[in-house]
């Protein structure tokens, strides 16, 4: 054994503290500053459009169902054995909203913001576990540095939301400033906030945020970058996935019964190293017995 297997404190302190968030314990203030620093370090480095290789697992929204997301590692494996890609939108709404970000650190959603956590339950969530809204603070400062986007083996691109009108190209992407809140309006919101549309042509965003996308706009896209597919999340699909212009784009949600009322079952897309697609579907984390779980093979992968 070489010098670099011998244990360190840090590494005897982060496995006590993963195995105390698989607990669903919060982690305490100062434990959760110390990572969120180190964390930030790690993030300036990567891209806009963060290279991914393949296989990996492909996730979208979690909204703080911290079981159901100790599930989703049940069946598609835990870190590090399995690779993952998560598309955002890691806080609010359910109850556990602190153990789960902890867990994670890939692509910013909209919910990765300051003002849209205020409004639906992070924040309020940081103030009833710690009394004070520094861990809030902790956590958006670091949502800043979160890459915006990502590319798989140069094919598949995942994003939270969706398009822009003022994005033709991923080096358009890349050259953006991304260390901010998210705006209101412009290239970066309607990356967070866009959503694929029946009509052609660029819409009205009924969320008062970002565009609706046609088919024609993704597949202009897809042929000006050279890609095959469009992963994003964003929207709550019964399915746990859901096709969109002619399997140009795929929305995928992992939070299963979303809000804990919604009824819904969750998916995750796993990509193999040559490159082969399937979902793996499943529903809430059961408190008894274990859950059914459907793998399935589009049509289109085969």
């Amino acid at each position: 054994m070489g010098a670099n297997s011998i244990p360190t404190d840090a590494t005897i302190d982060l496995d006590e503290q993963i195995s105390q968030l698989m607990q669903c314990k919060p982690l305490s203030e100062q434990q959760v500053r110390s990572l969120c620093e180190k964390a930030k370090e790690i993030l300036m480095d990567e891209s806009n459009v963060q290279p991914v290789k393949s296989p990996v697992t492909i996730c979208g929204d979690i909204h703080g169902q911290f079981h159901d997301l100790a599930e989703l590692f049940r069946i598609g494996g835990m870190c590090p054995d399995t690779n993952y890609l998560f598309m955002g939108d890691y806080v609010d709404r359910g109850y556990y909203s602190v153990e789960t970000v902890t867990r994670i650190t890939i692509l910013r959603g909209n919910h990765e913001s300051r003002q849209i956590t205020q409004v639906y339950g992070f924040y309020d969530e940081c103030l009833r576990k710690y009394g004070n809204a520094n861990v809030w603070k902790i956590f958006t400062d670091l949502f800043d540095y979160f890459p915006l986007t990502a590319l798989v083996e140069s094919e598949i691109f995942c994003l939270h939301g969706g398009l822009s009108p003022s994005i033709e190209t991923l080096d358009n992407i890349r050259n953006f400033d991304r260390v901010q809140e998210v705006p209101h309006e412009g290239p970066m919101c309607d990356l967070l906030w866009s959503d694929p549309d029946d009509r052609c042509g660029w819409g009205i965003s009924p969320r008062g945020a970002g565009y609706t996308f046609g088919q024609d706009i993704s597949e202009q896209f897809n042929h000006s970058n050279s890609l095959k597919l469009i992963a994003r999340a964003h929207q709550l699909v019964m399915d746990g996935y859901n096709w969109a212009h002619e399997q140009k784009v795929v929305t995928i949600f992992s939070a299963p019964n979303y809000c804990y009322r919604c009824g819904n079952m969750a998916s995750i897309l796993e990509v193999d190293d040559c490159m082969n697609h399937s979902f793996i579907q499943f529903e809430p984390a059961p408190r008894r017995g274990e859950p059914g779980v459907t793998r399935r093979t589009p049509d289109y992968f085969l």
